[in-house]
């Protein structure tokens, strides 16, 4: 975030659901024990209302739903739009309707919505390429949470210029301001869900967005105007229907955000040469997202940084053996990645609202040269910046002084401790990568290489 930027208190706002819902649900639900994990409250006519957390569901009171208390809530809640949803002003709840045949709600999904820091640090790395990114996962894996603060790290963070498309309100919020969760993207409303393309375009064509975010690619019309977008050098972060990318493969509305599907005929020796049959299913074009997420869980996600050649895989029946991330309790980020042995990092040139693009920040001549193994050189040169830290964040590690890396990026990169060790670089690892962390590590390495004097032990420890 940029020096002098406050940010906005950001809260889940939970008692501004909970006040919709009959007094009774309202006393069952105020502990804090019966708050902490809630997804969700259904109420169906005449079945007893439940609490929903991850993986196991609580009923709430003996009682059926009765049409009083039902018609109660939707008095208090006002009126639905025509995708059956309604929201609260200034919240990031969402209450969903089911009707009967003559239109009348007989139940109401409540479903909780909250601003969850963190989420992005599974990601950032992928954000500083400028690849469009396409989340993939079932319902309640945080899709849409991850969406959210992208889109407030790449307004904020990044400094780009970010357009949300937010067609049910469940990414900035009911009302015509946006939540702050979202940081400094501008919101645009969807007045009917079937006109989500329309406004896609609308986007690009009238606001000259660097980034477009979008919740829920579901349609032709939708993956359609994505590949225009992208056509015309607009990053787009989306989510799509489907819990994997093998499925997005397999469907023939959205198969073409990852490149579409058709049937060629081989020459009798490429058929050879595949070991195949002459009438094979190959993609069709390049991906309008070449980097996809797959979201297994809130704390396990898997990558696939060439969605490209991912596709090729899948369509000629090999393994498909993606990125696996996954944030330990500790809030360590793991990284299994069962290609070959990765080379060393080459940090890339880091971009400030002062700089030209392909300039690391000017640094006097005495400043410590440091290299991320593991931590975005883009990351560490932003710490240096806002703390004004003599650090000069280089790109060969011949350059550098000094190696600052996360504990399971030296496990996974035994060439990297090699050439360290050859060249006589010491090695501080930090247990995470918060801006707070990287800041405390860059200033125990500056205390001991400028104020002591020193010089650096080969092994400097762990830093938390």
């Amino acid at each position: 975030m940029p020096v002098g930027v406050t940010p906005q208190p950001i809260t889940d706002d939970l008692d501004r659901l909970l006040v919709l819902l009959p007094s009774a649900l309202q006393r069952a639900l105020a502990s804090a024990e019966a708050r902490d994990q809630l997804l969700e409250v259904v109420l169906d006519l005449g079945r007893v209302p439940e609490a929903r957390y991850p993986g196991r569901a609580v009923s709430l009171g003996d009682g059926p739903l009765q049409r009083c208390d039902l018609d109660a809530v939707l008095e208090r809640l006002g009126p639905f739009g025509a995708d059956n949803r309604a929201g609260i002003a200034s919240t990031l709840h969402r209450i969903s309707a089911i009707r009967n045949r003559r239109g009348d709600v007989v139940g109401l999904t409540c479903r909780v919505g909250r601003a969850v820091f963190g989420t992005v640090a599974m990601l950032r790395d992928l954000l500083d390429t400028g690849q469009s990114l396409l989340l993939l996962g079932p319902p309640g894996v945080g899709k849409t949470t991850a969406l959210r603060e992208i889109a407030r790290v790449l307004a904020d963070d990044l400094l780009r210029r970010v357009v949300v498309i937010d067609t049910s309100n469940e990414i900035a919020g009911d009302g015509d301001v946006p939540h702050p969760a979202i940081g400094r993207a501008r919101r645009m409303q969807v007045a009917r869900p079937e006109l989500q393309h329309q406004v896609m375009i609308e986007a690009v064509e009238n606001h000259m967005p660097e980034v477009i975010v979008i919740d829920e690619i579901g349609t032709e019309l939708e993956a359609q105007a994505a590949r225009t977008i992208a056509e015309r050098g607009v990053t787009l972060v989306a989510t799509a229907h489907g819990n994997a990318l093998a499925n997005l493969v397999r469907n023939p509305t959205l198969s073409d955000l990852v490149g579409g599907i058709q049937a060629v005929t081989l020459g009798d020796e490429e058929a050879r040469r595949r070991g195949s049959q002459k009438a094979v299913l190959e993609r069709a074009a390049e991906p309008t997202f070449p980097v996809a997420v797959e979201l297994h869980s809130r704390s396990r996600w898997l990558v696939h940084t060439d969605v490209a050649l991912t596709v090729d895989r899948l369509l000629r029946g090999q393994l498909v053996r993606p990125q696996e991330r996954s944030l330990g309790a500790d809030g360590v980020l793991l990284v299994l990645d069962p290609r070959s042995p990765r080379s060393l990092p080459r940090p890339v040139a880091v971009q400030s609202p002062q700089q030209s693009p392909q300039q690391l920040p000017p640094q006097p001549a005495s400043a410590l040269r440091v290299i991320g193994c593991g931590i975005a050189a883009q990351q560490l040169a932003a710490v240096a910046l806002t703390c004004q830290l003599p650090i000069a964040v280089v790109e060969e590690l011949a350059e550098a002084e000094v190696v600052l890396s996360l504990p399971q990026q030296l496990a996974q990169d035994p060439l990297l401790r090699r050439q360290a060790r050859s060249l006589g670089l010491p090695i501080l690892v930090i247990k995470g990568k918060s801006d707070e962390q990287v800041q405390r590590g860059l200033e125990r390495l500056l205390q001991r290489h400028l104020a002591v004097q020193e010089p650096l032990a080969h092994s400097l420890g762990t830093v938390g």
